[in-house]
């Protein structure tokens, strides 16, 4: 299945077998972080602005995986 194909498929899913998706893709894109290969250009702009937002409050909030949980706990 060509990119165009996975991208023109995705409007048709539930919001459930999107959201199992974007999981997906959020688990690959994190190893490909930590296996070493760098940020893009645009990623990168967003975690500095982050860590900049974080150095002006520093307050911990709730973390991206606790609120995923809850959001997909609420989506069922």
């Amino acid at each position: 299945m060509s990119k165009a194909q996975i991208l023109e498929e995705l409007p048709r899913l539930t919001a459930s077998d999107r959201s199992q998706l974007f999981a997906r893709l959020a688990e690959i894109h994190e190893a490909d972080l930590l296996e070493g290969i760098a940020p893009t250009p645009a990623e990168r702009q967003a975690l500095d602005e982050a860590l900049a937002e974080f150095e002006r409050d520093p307050s911990p909030g709730e973390p991206w995986r606790e609120v995923f949980r809850q959001l997909r706990k609420t989506s069922q």
